[in-house]
């Protein structure tokens, strides 16, 4: 799911015979990422808490991979609830936070929007295993709408816990592009 940005090789000439700018890696300036990659970082400079998270995996999801992401793994996790608890929606609205969370912050910042918009699709997609029904398409679509209603709590919550992480990701690479303007200019 993830893309990775290629570029020619450096011994190879640009296409037009132009050189190419700075910020496609031939000469210039260096940004700040590139300026202390060769400095080591000793353990006492940052927090462990800081050095848990950074141990942790770091998936850049599209947004298609991340709606894919968010919905297999609710309606896996309702299929597991059925066989363990026996359609308990409570747990499944627990679980789903965590992956509202993980679903909002593994998705790569040019599709930050449809994190939100898969959430609520993935909970209702999960929704089919564990929703009451009376068997039949009509009781089995009874079931979903009534589940839906009774528990939009943990729908609006997921949501709501997404919204949030995508607008702090959002502001926060705003802020940097704004100082890296100002740097530049």
């Amino acid at each position: 799911m993830e893309q990775h940005r290629t570029r020619p090789p450096q011994s190879q000439p640009s296409r037009g015979g132009s050189p190419l700018p700075p910020q496609a890696g031939r000469g210039g300036a260096r940004t700040a990422r590139q300026a202390g990659a060769g400095v080591p970082r000793t353990a006492t400079s940052v927090s462990p808490l800081v050095q848990a998270v950074r141990r942790f995996p770091n998936p850049r999801l599209t947004g298609l991979g991340s709606g894919l992401f968010c919905t297999a793994s609710m309606f896996a996790l309702a299929c597991l609830i059925q066989l363990l608890f026996g359609a308990s929606i409570v747990v499944y609205g627990v679980l789903f936070l965590p992956v509202c969370v993980l679903t909002a912050v593994w998705v790569r910042r040019a599709d930050l929007v449809t994190a939100v918009v898969a959430v609520p699709i993935a909970f209702a997609v999960g929704l089919l295993p564990v929703a009451d029904s009376e068997g039949g398409f009509g009781g089995r679509v009874m079931g979903l709408v009534t589940a839906l209603a009774m528990h939009a709590g943990w729908l609006y919550g997921g949501t709501l816990l997404a919204g949030v992480i995508v607008t702090v990701r959002k502001a926060r690479m705003m802020t940097r592009k704004a100082a890296q303007r100002r740097r530049a200019g």
